[in-house]
């Protein structure tokens, strides 16, 4: 029976192996599980090198960075939009190089795998293009045989008997397609201008133009026209240029719109892509971006109202960001920190040791300082030492180092009781991932109404709250009865005066 499934499958992969497609066996998290010989040779790739790697390594870049989360909305919602079609979509070879293809996606009953089979287009294009230019070629040729002088109307009558050559082509392309005479009337449409527009195509012919214009626009159309036809001066005709179109309801869009003169024939050809999408994906990226922005000043300003210095450190040992607190500490401004090797901040005989302290690190992963805290001797730009207390953690996947110093010169003044309160504090710390969460220190985060909108895992720790019973409450939560009823109006007290008693 063991043979006989062996046999089986080898006659299986021998099939799929002498496929003209391309087929790619994955697994719902992307990772590819079986390939056939089709795909080896399409891609450039070898089948040990497919194998076990993730799916998007055959995409271009700016749809591979999001493939994983589309898997992952399908997985999360069932909402099938790629599963069960086929679509044209643009793949990438081990090259570099892209081709165009007909992506087929199925899910396997009960196996968890996603089978997807990729059919190479790129010598359909090529005959396709070569098709619709003998197509134009033959045309052109039966024009010429016409009368020179013949009116426009006799060379529209030819073209409307041979566009069906043509039309299929036309009426597959992405973008709407109009050719219209002289005079601005419509003579040839294609499919997907009545989708776009919501005219047929029996309401369009021997129409204006200017029906799919803005009033303004249309206003002064035909009156361009004649000046070009009068001129020869070329505005539009050769161009590109993104401008507002009408559908029949009325309602407007942008688009690109690129013409061009069919010579000798008085034809003029534009194609227009509706823009409506790109905006709107646009629109999303820049509010994204600002969110981020927005985001990345509010850590900032926590970082900045840190009471510890910060550095963060790339594995060159390279400083890529201080707070104002290390500027303050060691006398170095921000400027004069950036690009240098963080071993500035070190006495001599551990500088000098340091650099091979990371590659050591970097090789073996064994680590020592890193989620651990450790009190050592820090100089500053003036040649002077002080003790403090070093916390170290890494920044998952950006490989950079995180480290906050806190000066232990005040501390190891005091008493002997609060030096031991200190170690035993520090002893039960646990190392908080992330560059809030190394912090020492609980953090509150309120707006101007007192309501809690961050804190971080020591706050959780000292407090007993969790980081959900924090988030959206009154900071007076953890204040005493007394000082809790009165702590509102010293809020609403300060936003009205500007007169700070606890600020700063």
């Amino acid at each position: 029976t063991h043979e006989i499934m062996a046999t089986k499958k080898d006659i299986t992969l021998g099939i799929l192996d002498a496929s003209f497609d391309s087929l790619f066996v994955m697994t719902e998290q992307c990772i590819i599980e079986m390939v056939n010989q089709t795909s080896c040779e399409m891609f450039g790739w070898t089948e040990e090198e497919f194998i076990g790697q993730n799916i998007r390594m055959i995409m271009p870049k700016h749809v591979a960075s999001r493939h994983d989360s589309y898997v992952a909305r399908y997985l999360e919602t069932g909402i099938k939009k790629m599963m069960g079609t086929q679509r044209e979509v643009t793949a990438q070879r081990k090259d570099g190089s892209t081709f165009p293809c007909v992506l087929g996606l199925s899910q396997c009953k009960n196996s968890g795998l996603i089978c997807g089979f990729i059919r190479n287009l790129s010598s359909e294009k090529e005959a396709e293009s070569k098709y619709f230019e003998k197509q134009t070629q033959l045309y052109s040729k039966e024009i010429q045989l016409k009368q020179k002088n013949s009116e426009t109307k006799e060379i529209m009558n030819a073209l409307v008997k041979n566009q069906s050559m043509v039309m299929g082509i036309l009426d597959a392309s992405f973008h709407s397609l109009f050719v219209i005479d002289e005079n601005c009337i419509i003579q040839m449409v294609n499919k997907k201008s009545c989708e776009d527009f919501g005219w047929t195509k029996e309401e369009f012919l021997g129409e204006n133009i200017n029906m799919i214009m803005p009033p303004d626009v249309a206003a002064n159309h035909d009156q361009y026209m004649k000046n070009y036809l009068s001129t020869g001066v070329k505005k539009m005709i050769g161009t590109q240029r993104e401008v507002t179109a009408r559908r029949k309801d009325g309602s407007t869009f942008p688009c690109v719109l690129g013409l061009s003169e069919t010579r000798n024939f008085g034809l003029y050809c534009g194609f227009i892509r509706d823009l409506t999408a790109e905006k709107k994906a646009a629109s999303e990226m820049r509010a994204k971006t600002n969110e981020l922005v927005r985001n990345e000043s509010i850590v900032l300003g926590i970082l900045n109202a840190s009471s510890n210095a910060l550095f963060v450190i790339d594995e060159s040992c390279i400083i890529q960001m201080v707070n104002s607190k290390s500027c303050e500490v060691f006398g170095w401004t921000e400027e004069e920190f950036l690009g240098k090797n963080i071993n500035m901040i070190m006495p001599a005989n551990v500088a000098v040791h340091h650099d091979e302290y990371m590659k050591n690190y970097l090789n073996t992963g064994i680590k020592k300082m890193i989620g651990t805290q450790r009190e050592v001797t820090a100089c500053r730009k003036d040649g002077s030492s002080f003790p403090c207390l070093l916390d170290l953690s890494e920044a998952k996947g950006s490989g950079l180092i995180c480290g906050f110093i806190r000066d232990l010169t005040n501390q190891k003044a005091s008493e002997a009781a609060l030096i031991e309160n200190n170690r035993s504090l520090e002893e039960n710390q646990n190392v908080m991932s992330g560059i809030l969460d190394a912090a020492f220190h609980a953090l509150f985060v309120i707006n101007d109404k007192c309501i809690i909108q961050m804190v971080n895992e020591k706050a959780c720790e000292v407090f007993g709250w969790k980081k959900e019973e924090f988030i959206g409450r009154n900071v007076n939560m953890i204040m005493p009865p007394e000082i809790a009823a009165h702590h509102d109006q010293y809020m609403k007290q300060y936003i009205e005066t500007g007169v700070k008693k606890m600020m700063g």
